[in-house]
């Protein structure tokens, strides 16, 4: 492993100009004096759970007051079909965008239809990322704002590494920057768990479901700065990918004390990017959706770590969501 990253070490020296201290993982500091992450929700305007959008209006204005609370200047990633109902553009939906802008909070482009890269045909993709950006792109605009992020669905970045550079290079050409992961989880498990107890009306289950859901996240965390130490010797400014949906509308602070708790500072997912890591070679490509972390692994010829294990009864709760990816 000192081999590994005295390796990158120079690597990255001849990148940035200037050598980094290579460590060996023994020397993980239990404290380390900075922490700071970027939090950005995907699957905008909403995760509905078989929910009226009236009712999803009230769930996302519940999530934004906790993150206008604690002060997180977050990114939403929008799926822009969710805006419309029987063809037409749902007012309720494009209202939910306005109050994140309202907000003083960012918006992205998460495609249209949270397709997969690695399942259409590349044409048809990159065409839905164009029709992803027509409701998003004009909101943005009215308050005086380029779109300018990009989120992968499932965090599918090509399935080989030709496709993968043509579509970070159309991406480029439109002027996105995309938006990585590095803190990723099975939250969305969680939320399915919690989404189908409460339309069963089991309260008793959904208190359950969300007290597991903090200690999990804290376990990812945890496997984050650690593999990121592995890698750069440092733990980089990380990016947390959640989504919108009702778990997190009811317990976003529960899990916001806890991340403050470890130490971090709420960042801009453009403060995050100025890390020399994400200036790293990735070369990964392939059919799993990894985050930024398990890419530079690969490409660094490691295994990723493992990650918190989302309980049984969770999983079982979940159901076929528990398979379906985010």
């Amino acid at each position: 492993m000192t081999r590994l990253i005295s390796a990158l070490a120079l690597l990255l020296g001849l990148q940035f100009g200037a050598c980094i201290p290579t460590v060996q993982a023994a020397n993980y500091p239990s404290q380390p004096l900075q922490r700071a992450v970027a939090i950005t929700f995907d699957d905008l305007p909403f995760v509905s759970g078989n929910r009226k959008y009236s009712e999803l209006r009230e769930l996302s204005a519940q999530l934004l007051r906790q993150i206008n609370t604690d002060a997180v200047p977050a990114v939403g990633f929008v799926n822009e079909s969710k805006l419309y109902v029987s063809c037409e553009l749902d007012t309720q939906g494009v209202a939910i965008l306005e109050d994140w802008l309202a907000m003083g909070l960012e918006l992205g482009n998460h495609t249209y239809s949270h397709a997969s890269l690695n399942q259409l045909p590349f044409a048809n993709f990159t065409q839905d990322v164009i029709r992803g950006e027509t409701v998003t792109k004009r909101l943005m605009a009215e308050h005086g704002r380029p779109l300018r992020y990009f989120r992968h669905p499932f965090l599918h970045v090509g399935k080989d590494t030709h496709t993968r550079a043509a579509f970070e290079e159309f991406l480029s050409d439109r002027g996105y920057t995309v938006a990585p992961v590095t803190i990723n989880s099975g939250e969305w498990v969680f939320a399915a768990a919690y989404d189908k107890a409460a339309l069963q009306g089991d309260e008793a289950v959904m208190r359950r479901v969300a007290d597991a859901y903090v200690p999990y996240m804290e376990q990812v965390f945890k496997s984050a700065e650690l593999q990121s130490f592995d890698l750069f010797g440092y733990e980089i400014k990380q990016v947390l990918l959640l989504h919108a949906n009702a778990l997190n509308a009811a317990h976003f602070a529960d899990l916001v004390a806890m991340i403050k708790r470890r130490g971090y500072t709420f960042i801009t997912l453009e403060a995050a990017l100025q890390d020399r890591a994400y200036l790293s070679p990735n070369t990964y490509a392939g059919t799993e959706g990894l985050s930024w972390l398990d890419q530079w692994a690969r490409t660094f010829g490691l295994r990723p770590r493992q990650k918190g294990e989302v309980p049984l009864f969770v999983r079982q709760l979940a159901g076929r969501a528990a398979y379906l990816g985010y």
